[in-house]
């Protein structure tokens, strides 16, 4: 058996390294002849066994580098003291090899939620009122429409939640027909119609963008009725008249919706981590791997995602892809990035963070093996590019890059109603499209943000809580928040990042 005990915590059998669950002196009795030979700082890694040089250094089963040199037992391991092996081979990767069954993964507690339902699609979990730019010259007008709007008009409309202008760096100044630039058009694209819209269309442009409004929309909804052209307006007056009389015709009939008890087949959440420490992969991200194989057993679609933070357990992902064809394109996103990267002149080991070294993670393949764990165990129905919406329910992997302000918004775009953000540094994040709930790692991250973290899986790294305990949790505040039932903190500060779409295409 793994070794648990209130000082350290060792993954699999496997494994010659443990994590320190605090603080620990030098000279500390961490197992039966084995002492700290130095201090050991919280959540980082402790030698069970010597380590010679160019030996392996195992964690989760995993070898996730082999030692610089030699490493003696007790001691302190660190992301200096290791080189990177190899990324894994994306050829002919085996699949379909560990599929669960459905009647295997965890029973949900309930499978109904109180959501708006659309003509197509998933539900909304909110009701709001989407002003979608074209281009970033609109976006401060479009700004101080909304404060107008929310000031002047939402209180006519008691049953809509709230109105959010949707701008980004993209638009103009753009190659507009560059290979790639498939990428952030269908981000903005998606999100216009996106299911807390509700399925009303407003799009504001200037006039004199690349990004006309027949990218972004079919001929039907090019009218007086979806869109508004700045440059067409004489002065601000007109302008800001102009806006506001368009979002009275919208806000009418947004208050017109109702939240109404629904499957969880018409939900769509997202699964995202960052800020990550060498915990999130024993507490909060296996325990929302829980959540999510419970909400994909009662019919739900979970999307994850963030393809360096996969990468180097790809064929771990490929042995839970249900046939070929989803394997092939989960093979050809990773080596899209990977080419990607290459021409950036970086490797994936560029992703993990100042703070995530400082929690513990010493390389990309330490920081991938926690991450994955938040896709639970469900098979892999679907593989997506970046800001695609997905045609099946299940579990889905929507390959976006790892920086959380970006696989945010990819993720929004595809269409989900809401995020579960896990941390073990902490992150303010949040999304005004759609609510984000925040869980931590780590029992001490919660004392700290007590009034910003929403759930703590602290308690499964001491023992006074098990995955199952904390993934349940998870599960029915998603489906309290989905429901309007309860506010994550994120919303209630209004903490809401921008939107930061992904475009690879040149910039001119």
């Amino acid at each position: 058996m793994p070794i648990q005990t209130p000082d350290i915590i060792q993954i699999k059998d496997a494994d010659n390294v443990a994590v320190a669950v605090h603080d620990l002196e030098a000279g500390t009795a961490i197992a039966p002849d084995l002492k700290t030979r130095q201090t050991i700082p919280q959540a980082h890694k402790i030698a069970l066994k010597d380590i010679p040089a160019g030996g392996e250094i195992i964690r989760y089963g995993v070898v996730l580098g082999y030692a610089k040199d030699p490493i003696p037992a007790g001691s302190w391991i660190n992301e200096h003291m290791l080189t990177l092996p190899a990324s894994p081979s994306l050829d002919d990767m085996p699949w379909g090899t560990h599929i669960v069954p459905k009647e295997e993964l965890p029973v949900p507690p309930r499978t109904t939620w109180m959501g708006y339902r659309n003509k197509t699609g998933p539900a909304g979990t909110r009701n709001l009122l989407g002003i979608v730019t074209t281009v970033q010259c609109a976006a401060g007008v479009v700004k101080v429409a909304v404060e107008r709007i929310r000031r002047e008009l939402l209180p006519k409309y008691p049953n809509v939640d709230g109105v959010v202008a949707v701008t980004h760096p993209y638009g103009c100044g753009v190659a507009i027909n560059a290979p790639l630039a498939h990428i952030p058009i269908r981000a903005v694209t998606n999100v216009i119609r996106h299911p807390n819209f509700g399925g009303e269309v407003m799009v504001v442009g200037l006039g004199c963008e690349k990004l006309t409004y027949d990218r972004i929309l079919p001929p039907e909804d090019i009218t007086p009725e979806n869109v508004l052209t700045l440059q067409d307006w004489a002065g601000h007056d007109a302008m800001m008249n102009a806006l506001l009389d368009m979002a009275d015709r919208k806000l009418r009939k947004l208050n017109e919706r109702r939240r109404e008890e629904l499957p969880l087949s018409e939900l769509l959440i997202g699964m995202q981590c960052g800020g990550s420490d060498a915990f999130s992969g024993i507490t909060a991200n296996p325990s929302a791997g829980y959540a999510a194989d419970m909400l994909v057993r009662g019919g739900a679609t979970v999307m994850f995602s963030e393809v360096t933070e996969v990468r180097d357990g790809v064929q771990m992902l490929a042995a839970r892809c249900v046939n070929e064809s989803v394997r092939d394109r989960l093979a050809a996103e990773m080596k899209w990035y990977d080419d990607y990267l290459e021409a950036g002149g970086v490797d994936r080991d560029a992703n993990p963070t100042p703070g995530n070294k400082k929690g513990g993670l010493a390389n990309i393949v330490e920081k991938a093996m926690g991450s994955i764990a938040k896709s639970g165990t469900s098979p892999i129905v679907e593989v997506l590019s970046p800001a695609e919406k997905p045609t099946q329910h299940g579990l889905i992997y929507a390959a976006t890059p790892a920086s959380d302000i970006v696989c945010g918004p990819s993720q929004v775009a595809s269409g989900i109603g809401l995020q579960v953000f896990m941390t073990g540094r902490g992150t303010p994040y949040g999304l005004d499209i759609c609510p984000v709930i925040k869980v931590c790692s780590r029992n001490e991250m919660k004392e700290h943000w007590f009034d910003m973290i929403d759930i703590s899986a602290g308690d499964v790294a001491v023992g006074k809580a098990t995955i199952a305990d904390v993934g349940t949790e998870i599960f029915n505040m998603i489906l309290d928040v989905a429901s309007g039932v309860k506010q994550p903190y994120s919303d209630q500060y209004g903490f809401h990042n921008d939107m930061c779409i992904f475009n690879p295409a040149p910039i001119t």
